[in-house]
């Protein structure tokens, strides 16, 4: 015995691997970009702090310089060793404003005059990083000039030194920058990516491919979604998916049996036609016996079978179960329930009496041969009901725009389970050995006639009311 399918099954081999072109891939890249864009925006301040770091490294690689020569007594350290001190602090000048007075600690030949000058007392945050983005694309050649808070009471120290070092620096550190970067995305994108293609990708892969695989054979039940039994959205869309293709089963299943009972119908009727060619030759030798009861039921049965007749081949002729359109003419409602009362073999002397209250004449402009057929089906579902005995009672009136007719009778009603869908094919009926169509087709005839059939509550029984457009 088939089930549902388990969520994440693909019987029908439907997934198919898309590639960067699919929702997966487009996650991927989506991720791998948005964790890049944010590595490129902590860059730029993380390369300005290492500038700054740097110059602040100078600075008091400069400071302890200072230190030194100002200890020293004047003209007291050889030129050699000066330019040693000055090469191993970076520098090409040392300079020191003390009491508003700039000394000039230490000095090489090279000149100074054109340098760039950078003050670290003040440089702010956009500054930095402006500065720093321009010596990685321009720097290499300037010569800066650094000044930062001085030792000693003083009010700055001054250096000058070459950017090129600060260049090269910085390049290093943007690499190892680079790729960590590179690193920290990569992990971090095959994370997110893991965590959202497992939490909503591969749910909603599993929702399509149900989709695709349930609009193969919606009369599969091995098809039908089952629901994961997630709290979230895409839960909720489980589970409304699984009652729509649940539904969906149950209507293809209903539509299979209508048109298997149409073939049946079909064939059956196209014997029956033949059955009722041959009743209704026999039915004109009626026509020639002298007998009155004979000579007055003889046009009625031969009425009845030209009736039954046309319908057959009404049904053959469509087949797909639609009414033929209505034929609306002018006729005595009395008339057709004198024909009815006959068709159900209903007399004075029967268990079940047959009542009728209605002005005579009462004129219509309708199809009698479709309003006959309807008050047939629900005089007979009244005459089930009661178990063959009780009363039967048709009543009309006229209203403004409209006919209604009014069928009663005394069984044991409509069970209020049944009543929402007591006009639909297979559903509207509770009795064995029913299958439901009576109320059904009636309900078409009416609607074919711009009418309509409706339940009414009664104090005893079912009553149906007929409205016809006048």
């Amino acid at each position: 015995m088939s089930g549902p399918l388990p969520l994440g099954s693909d019987p029908a081999g439907l997934r198919r691997s898309r590639g960067l072109g699919g929702l997966s891939g487009k996650l991927m890249l989506l991720t791998l970009g948005f964790v890049m864009l944010a590595e490129v925006l902590i860059f730029a301040p993380a390369i300005a702090t290492f500038r700054n770091n740097w110059l602040r490294d100078r600075l008091a690689a400069a400071h302890t310089a200072a230190l030194v020569l100002e200890a020293a007594p004047t003209e007291a350290l050889p030129e050699a060793l000066v330019a040693r001190l000055l090469d191993d602090v970076g520098a090409r000048s040392i300079a020191i404003k003390i009491g508003g007075v700039r000394r000039l600690l230490a000095s090489s030949d090279a000149p100074t005059d054109d340098a760039w000058l950078i003050d670290m007392r003040s440089d702010s945050a956009v500054d930095a990083v402006i500065a720093s983005l321009d010596t990685l694309l321009n720097g290499g050649d300037r010569l800066l000039r650094v000044i930062g808070p001085a030792p000693m009471g003083g009010e700055f120290i001054e250096s000058v030194m070459s950017e090129r070092p600060l260049r090269d620096a910085m390049r290093r550190h943007a690499a190892n920058l680079l790729g960590l970067s590179i690193l920290i995305s990569g992990i971090t994108g095959a994370l997110v990516f893991a965590a959202l293609h497992w939490l909503i990708v591969r749910p909603v892969k599993v929702l399509a491919d149900s989709i695709a695989s349930f609009g193969l054979d919606a009369s599969d039940a091995r098809r039908i979604l089952t629901p994961s039994g997630r709290a979230d959205e895409l839960g909720d869309a489980e589970r409304s998916l699984a009652a729509m293709q649940q539904a969906l089963s149950q209507q293809f299943k209903q539509q299979q049996r209508l048109a298997a009972l149409g073939l049946a119908v079909a064939k059956v009727n196209h014997d029956l036609r033949n059955l009722l060619s041959s009743a209704h030759l026999l039915s004109d030798r009626l026509a020639s016996v002298a007998d009155p009861t004979v000579q007055r039921i003889a046009p009625k049965l031969v009425a009845a079978l030209d009736r039954a007749a046309a319908f057959c081949q009404a049904t053959l002729t469509f087949g797909k179960a639609e009414e033929r359109a209505p034929a609306p003419r002018k006729f005595d409602l009395n008339t057709l329930l004198n024909d009815l009362r006959d068709l159900l073999g209903l007399g004075e002397d029967t268990p079940v009496k047959f009542q009728t209250s209605l002005p005579a004449p009462m004129m219509l402009r309708a199809d009698p041969d479709q309003l006959l057929r309807v008050l047939l089906n629900l005089t007979r579902n009244g005459m089930e009901a009661m178990g063959g005995k009780g009363v039967l009672s048709i009543s009309a009136r006229r209203l403004p725009g409209r006919v209604e007719i009014e069928v009663a009778d005394e069984g044991p009603g409509v069970p209020q389970e049944l009543r929402a869908r007591l006009f639909q094919a297979f559903s509207g009926s509770a009795r064995p050995g029913s299958v439901g169509l009576g109320l059904a087709i009636s309900a078409e005839l009416m609607r074919a006639q711009g009418g309509a059939i409706t339940l009414v509550d009664s104090a005893r029984g079912a009553c149906f009311r007929l409205t016809l457009p006048t």
